[in-house]
């Protein structure tokens, strides 16, 4: 589904163009088919603000959609009458059991795709997650325990972030956002979510060599950033970026 951008600044500063309108009525089809995908792009988003551990407000959809804010209280409040989510008395959402099904399910689908395009099909790192988007609603339960099959049942994404209901658990508690992290070696684990929708960030951490599983030495603080040394040499990473990516200590 094309959402429509807000004028919101990604994590790299960079400020996405507004869509061009649309101009001729589009099929009723058509119509059904975008309100089934906001739904499930929707509970996708609380579900992936949730694992940040940060109250899933109307706010943080805004931030993370990059549409207006009566779009989404339009979409949350048909997410309630609907079931799947419940406006609590502080205004966060909580996803109901109806609502937490589906979302673990999409997250499921698009974490799976992604792995695929990266382990067999050999899509770039900081391709997978948009082509992952266009994926995730097409896959039948048939084909996702296919994937499961051909990949092995994998913790995690290529983000690092677990995939729901794989049996290989991976904890990822013992990470440090790169900002916070002492200087020394470390191993990256994992970005957020938010970072995905970002292509210049992505494609930043893909040249510096930066991605879950690559390793790397952090050599202090600098105005703007972090300093960090990889195989592809020393650079700085803006500091709102190194606080949504996540690191271990290495020996």
């Amino acid at each position: 589904m094309a959402l429509t951008p807000c004028e919101c600044k990604s994590v790299t500063g960079f400020r996405p163009e507004p869509l061009a309108p649309a101009h001729r009525a589009r099929p009723y089809s058509s119509v059904v088919a975008e309100m089934h995908d906001a739904t499930e792009e929707y509970l996708e988003t609380i579900l992936e603000i949730e694992e940040e551990g940060i109250p899933p407000i109307r706010a943080r959809l805004v931030e993370r959609l990059g549409i207006s804010a009566p779009a989404v209280s339009e979409t949350v409040n048909r997410l309630v009458e609907q079931g799947y989510a419940q406006l609590l008395d502080d205004r966060s959402l909580r996803l109901t059991e109806k609502g937490r099904k589906l979302a673990v399910s999409i997250v499921r689908r698009h974490r799976l795709a992604e792995r695929l395009l990266t382990d067999v099909i050999g899509l770039e790192w900081e391709k997978v997650h948009r082509e992952a988007d266009r994926w995730e609603h097409a896959i039948s339960a048939e084909v996702e325990e296919k994937l499961v099959q051909l990949l092995g049942d994998p913790a995690t994404c290529p983000h690092g972030n677990p995939i729901p209901g794989s049996r290989h658990k991976v904890d990822v508690r013992g990470s440090t956002a790169l900002s916070r992290i002492a200087p020394g070696p470390v191993k990256v684990t994992r970005i957020s979510e938010k970072v995905e929708l970002d292509d210049d960030a992505l494609v930043l951490l893909a040249g510096a060599q930066l991605t879950p599983g690559s390793d790397a030495v952090v050599v202090g603080p600098a105005p703007d950033g972090v300093i960090v040394k990889t195989a592809s040499g020393e650079q700085t990473i803006p500091l709102r970026l190194a606080d949504l990516m996540f690191v271990t200590p290495a020996a």
